[in-house]
């Protein structure tokens, strides 16, 4: 059997071993940093490298009020079940807006970071691929209300516009109800899924050339990847991904995670030490004071996007706007809307294709 791509980052990274030298290889779009390069994980995708921009997604079949008479309920589920998961555990929130994005970024938003098994039966997906193995959150939230969905209105709502929909949730109910996203629907379900198309997704170690890059292949700006990133302001992340950069941050900040890290690359920690559980602009006020952990979360106090660093930090309200309005663009990346004919459907589970 062909050797999973996961399994090749984890002896990756295990060669790298807990802190990389400072000539070391940043690969597969920023998510792993090794001594050497590695021709098998760091070849540069041509799309990144160029930043040339394409046109403006225009989620075109995508409207509001989708379901309204397709299935009435459908949006009230979704909302139940968000309620629920971030009452009982705020992380979950974090993990379901992180789930649409990873979802929107590979393929477009069309719910294949979901799927175990795919159309043409395979099975190392997009939730093997090295952005996503053993760290995305949420799966059970999006099971629980497609079910209470099926009963309802059988062959309706799509697994896609269910993630959008939570994803939406999530965020007005971990920004205090402050985040409003206008999210469409009318999305149709992918039926494939690699996790070698992961690397789509920006990474934790990626520079600004690459950040701007990797948004402007899905067609969007440099200001809306710069107010998309504020969703660090919530979650939690491995010391792996910044143990390496101690000596760049605020000194007390960095004392303060080495003793949480403590040497254990594996160890979670929240991104936001401020409010760790709100959605809000605090993350930008972090970029200003050197008390972020990635190296992508670090980039944004260069000359060229700091502007829009501090006027987000500064001005109450304004992120949140930009937020709302990033979001619903994001959610019209490659959407499927005409089925069939764009080897899309209406899945009945959101981890399977159907039959």
């Amino acid at each position: 059997m062909a050797t999973k791509l996961a399994a090749l980052v984890v002896l990756a990274a295990f060669l790298a071993g807990p802190a990389a030298c400072d000539g070391a290889s940043i690969c597969f779009n920023g998510w792993l940093r090794l001594p050497t390069y590695n021709a098998a994980l760091c070849r540069p995708r041509p799309d990144v490298q160029t930043r040339q921009r394409r046109p403006a997604p225009s989620g075109s079949g995508l409207s509001s009020g989708y379901y309204n008479t397709r299935c009435p309920s459908a949006e009230k589920i979704v909302t139940d079940a968000v309620k629920k998961a971030v009452d009982a555990n705020p992380g979950i929130g974090a993990g379901l807006i992180r789930l649409f994005f990873h979802d929107c970024f590979v393929r477009g938003c069309d719910g294949s970071v979901l799927l175990n098994t795919t159309n043409s039966k395979n099975s190392d997906t997009e939730r093997e691929g090295p952005p996503n193995q053993n760290s995305l959150r949420g799966f059970e939230v999006i099971d629980e209300a497609k079910a209470a969905i099926e009963a309802a209105c059988p062959d309706t709502v799509s697994c896609a516009d269910i993630v959008a929909y939570a994803a939406r949730d999530a965020s007005y109910f971990l920004s205090d109800r402050k985040i409003n996203i206008q999210m469409p629907g009318g999305r149709y379900d992918g039926r494939e899924s690699f996790s070698n198309e992961t690397d789509q997704l920006p990474g934790p170690f990626s520079n600004l050339t690459a950040l701007q890059g990797s948004f402007a292949a899905k067609g969007l700006t440099s200001d809306e990847m710069v107010t998309l990133s504020g969703a660090h302001t919530i979650g939690r992340a491995r010391c792996l991904f910044f143990s390496t950069r101690f000596s760049e941050m605020e000194p007390a900040f960095a004392a303060k995670l080495r003793a949480q890290c403590n040497g254990n690359d594996g160890t979670n920690v929240n991104q936001d030490d401020v409010t760790p559980n709100v959605l809000d602009k605090q993350y930008y006020q972090n970029v200003v004071d050197r008390k972020v952990l990635f190296t992508s979360d670090a980039v944004l106090n260069s000359t060229e996007t700091i502007t829009q660093v501090t006027e987000n930090a500064n001005m109450t309200g304004a992120w949140e706007r930009k937020f709302e309005k990033a979001m619903e663009t994001m959610g019209k990346i490659g959407v499927k809307t005409i089925g069939n004919q764009q080897g899309a459907e209406i899945r009945k589970v959101c981890w399977r294709v159907n039959n």
